[in-house]
């Protein structure tokens, strides 16, 4: 702790340019997210259907926003004094919460998930009055922010003392408000822009703690299966889609988002790069479900339907993120490495469509080497001789 008590301070500006990382209790902080991602995947293993991911989906989106508005926050007016680790551990408490409540979160417990999603915008918002109270510069950006917060968190409040659907549909509109706020205030950010190492990092650690889950499942899948040697070449397919995929997205941060905003005056693509991290991280956590579904299907059986859409789907979500952010520039921009992420999608939307009657070690094989023929071609456009051509290309 540098200081009992420090004010929040503007970290961004000229430091923007020195390297900064992710502090011990940003890493601390995180642990709570392990748990709440967890208990996603496993609400989706126990309903593979259409009404099983619709509900996935559902606590998934404000469980990572929730996440994603107090790593914005610290990213721009982070301390290191009591009053902030305090507020950091009403976080937890608060997303802790939502973890408990996300087993039932659309049923008996989906009341205590609202309030739970509330209480810790009210903290965000509590941390953005505060910020603004000490940074005039930063006061119409903060008061924005804890306007539209506070609107959506009242929301979400009330929420909780209605029936179903009208719980649910206060849920829409609340995070439809929490969403759209940062939009509302794109001229607000144009001088307040992100610091350009730190926020990269922190999204590379949420992609890490959803990456996991794949490992998990797949430890989980044998460990729960008598070993065959169907089996463990599954799972060693399993391995592969989840290497693949962390090597096309760390390999690939060469671009940075808010350096292009800072130099060409375009907010866009910094809340574009924000936006479709959404599908990434969903998919990659349906997909570590995914494969342990196969892993605990019968390796004699044809695999199920549902099992075949859920492993070729959540990967060809996360191709399809990742196409979106290659073609943008948000990260490393190439239109090659784009084309190839959305052939691979459309691959797997095809295997998904016309793999009726296949065995699990058939599905996850013919996954995995799209997963592994994105990193081989990442691989041969990356060779010295291919330097000498435009990498943008």
């Amino acid at each position: 702790m540098t200081n009992f008590l420090q004010p929040p301070r503007l970290r961004i500006g000229e430091e923007s340019e020195e390297e900064r990382r992710a502090t011990w209790l940003e890493l601390f902080y995180d642990l709570v997210f392990v748990v709440a991602v967890s208990q996603l995947a496993h609400n989706l293993t126990e309903d593979i259907s259409l009404s099983g991911l619709f509900g996935f989906v559902a606590l998934f989106i404000p469980v990572w926003w929730s996440w994603i508005g107090t790593t914005f926050y610290a990213n721009r007016f982070d301390s290191d004094d009591v009053i902030r680790r305090l507020l950091v551990g009403l976080h937890m408490l608060t997303a802790a919460a939502m973890a408990i409540n996300i087993h039932h979160g659309l049923g008996e417990s989906s009341a205590g998930f609202a309030l739970s999603y509330a209480l810790g915008r009210v903290v965000l918002i509590v941390e953005y009055v505060r910020a603004g109270m000490h940074i005039p510069s930063a006061r119409p950006l903060t008061t924005r922010y804890a306007i539209g917060f506070a609107i959506a968190a009242f929301l979400w409040l009330v929420s909780a003392f209605l029936p179903i659907p009208w719980r649910f549909a206060l849920w829409t509109l609340g995070i439809i408000i929490d969403f759209a706020t940062p939009l509302t205030a794109r001229k607000l950010q144009l001088g307040l822009l992100p610091h350009a190492s730190h926020l990269p990092e922190r999204f590379g650690l949420f992609t890490m703690i959803v990456l996991g889950e794949a490992i998990i499942a797949v430890v989980k899948g044998v460990s729960e299966q008598k070993w065959d040697v169907l089996t463990v070449i599954s799972a060693v397919f399993g391995l592969i889609i989840a290497f693949s995929l962390w090597w096309v997205y760390f390999d690939n941060l060469g671009g940075t988002p808010i350096q292009r905003a800072r130099e060409n005056g375009q907010v866009g693509v910094v809340n574009l790069w924000l936006y479709t991290h959404l599908p990434l991280v969903i998919g990659i956590a349906a997909a570590g479900v995914g494969v342990e579904q196969i892993l605990l299907s019968k390796s004699g059986l044809v695999l199920p339907d549902p099992q075949r859409w859920l492993i070729c789907g959540a990967v060809a979500l996360c191709l399809l993120a990742l196409s979106i952010l290659h073609r943008f520039g948000v990260i490393r921009y190439c239109k090659i490495r784009s084309q190839y992420r959305l052939g691979g999608a459309v691959l797997l939307v095809a295997i998904a469509i016309f793999g009726k009657g296949l065995l699990p070690v058939t599905v996850i094989a013919l996954v995995a080497l799209v997963a592994a023929v994105q990193v081989v071609q990442d691989l041969y456009q990356s060779r010295p001789t291919t330097r000498l051509v435009d990498p943008e290309i």
